[in-house]
């Protein structure tokens, strides 16, 4: 039996207002803002801070930073010591409590890649929703 149903969607889809009615229907716990704030509650910082991020890359100055931090022989000693927000952590974050909903089951889960990290679990369903499908029924 499916106890998990994954949302991914385009911007503008409508997909995160059909999980909410979905999860309302089902009774079961709605995995969107409560996700983000949950990632924050990890990562001990503020939720905006996680929603600037979440779900986009850090930009090239950074990731070129970042590796030549750890590149050197002074950031291999202190990296593991370094508490940053970065699109990294946060998917690490991510993924955790992604899994953990699934385990609990009874979830809908929106977008940040959680029908990637639940691929392998066959009591899921997948949904995608993209901006041309909510104007072709728009237009109906």
């Amino acid at each position: 039996m499916i106890k998990i149903i994954t949302i991914e969607r385009e911007y503008g889809s409508g997909g995160g207002e059909i999980a909410q009615l979905l999860a309302q229907q089902l009774g079961w716990k709605l995995w969107d803002q409560l996700l983000t704030e949950e990632i924050a509650r990890l990562a001990e910082c503020p939720k905006a801070i996680v929603e600037r991020r979440e779900e986009r890359t850090d930009p090239l100055y950074y990731r070129l930073f970042k590796s030549f931090l750890r590149g050197s022989y002074e950031g291999s000693i202190n990296a593991h010591k370094l508490k940053v927000v970065d699109s990294e952590s946060i998917l690490k974050i991510t993924q955790r409590v992604v899994e953990q909903a699934a385990k609990t089951g009874n979830s809908v889960i929106v977008g940040r890649g959680s029908q990637q990290f639940l691929k392998n679990r066959p009591t899921r369903c997948v949904c995608f929703f993209t901006l041309r499908e909510k104007i072709r029924y728009a237009a109906c």
